[in-house]
């Protein structure tokens, strides 16, 4: 199995300095989005939690989700104002 952003850039994934609120908002967005459905969520997401990663989005979680998740519970799924 492979990550679904195995090609989508770190970009996608990381803020930017001069990032704004809802231009991270948004992003972390579509980083979740591409995270629901791969095949090695967890593979990132527990990894990321149980060592305290401190920026990015792993695994479906963003920085402020992985403050507040706990590391035995599943990756939370996010949902859209459309779905």
């Amino acid at each position: 199995m492979h990550a679904r952003c195995r090609y989508t850039g770190a970009e996608l994934f990381f803020a930017h300095d001069d990032e704004g609120r809802g231009a991270r908002i948004r992003r972390e967005r579509q980083a979740k989005a591409v995270c629901a459905t791969c095949p090695v969520q967890r593979e990132c997401h527990t990894p990321a939690i149980t060592v305290g990663e401190p920026y990015g989005v792993w695994g479906g979680t963003s920085e402020a989700d992985q403050r507040w998740h706990d590391p035995d519970s599943p990756p939370r799924r996010t949902t859209t104002r459309n779905g």
